[in-house]
């Protein structure tokens, strides 16, 4: 018998591959503007276990555009909000949790081998390519968020090979540091746009990156839908 909560996604995909996404498991870092987004859809659509790994907490300034921003919220960790939210969203999800900021000093405390897909949302370089080494040294798929900040238009995502990105600043730098390090064939969201600088209106203080709501919420669901078909394909 069809799962009820899941009858909408079963009637695009069909009951044997809706009952598959209950045995992946992915791994998220980052649960911000494009992240908290991912874990929604992830949830939604009947993924089996998530990991969620992010050190941040709530602050005013997500409301803007985080699923899991809210003023009831503000003040507590990331990713036990967002556990909350999946859980009440589908409570028999296993949900693993690291209030950690992940770098390549603590990559080891993580296995990804343990993983049917990993997914890159966080903004350090660093740890960007260390998410991508270890999914690669493990076999892993992985796919790797660019730039959105300064972005006005949801329309100009794309997903393709990091080798055929443009325009954006972080996805130059990732190719680059990719390259050096040998690195090919990684999946990545990027913006055909470029980014428009904050306006001056701070008086003297540096202004924040500028972000609107409908922009990281669509890259984390374009995030969501690549990882959903790359799962079904396995």
């Amino acid at each position: 018998m069809i799962n009820e909560q899941f009858e909408r996604n079963t009637a695009l995909i069909g009951e044997e591959a809706q009952k598959k996404l209950r045995t992946f498991r992915v791994a998220l870092f980052g649960v911000g503007g494009v992240g908290s987004y991912v874990a929604e859809a992830l949830a939604r659509a009947g993924v089996g276990q998530i990991d969620l790994t992010d050190k941040d907490r709530v602050c005013p300034s997500n409301i803007n555009r985080q699923i899991i921003a809210l003023h009831s919220t503000l003040g507590k960790l990331k990713v036990e909000v967002a556990k909350e939210r999946i859980l009440d969203i589908c409570p028999d999800t296993r949900v693993e949790t690291h209030a950690v900021f992940f770098l390549p000093e603590n990559a080891d405390d993580f296995d990804f081998s343990v993983y049917d897909h990993v997914i890159d949302a966080i903004d350090t370089v660093s740890g960007k390519i260390a998410i991508i080494e270890k999914a690669k040294a493990a076999g892993v798929p992985v796919i790797s968020c660019m730039g959105t900040a300064g972005k006005t238009d949801p329309l100009a995502f794309r997903i393709a090979d990091i080798s055929k990105s443009s325009v954006c600043p972080l996805a130059r730098v990732m190719r680059y540091e990719l390259k050096k390090r040998g690195i090919k064939d990684v999946k990545v969201l990027f913006s055909t746009e470029a980014p428009k600088k904050p306006l001056p209106s701070y008086e003297g203080e540096k202004p924040p990156l500028g972000t609107l709501p409908f922009v990281p919420s669509a890259a984390g669901l374009l995030i969501a839908r690549e990882v959903i078909f790359d799962l079904l394909k396995k």
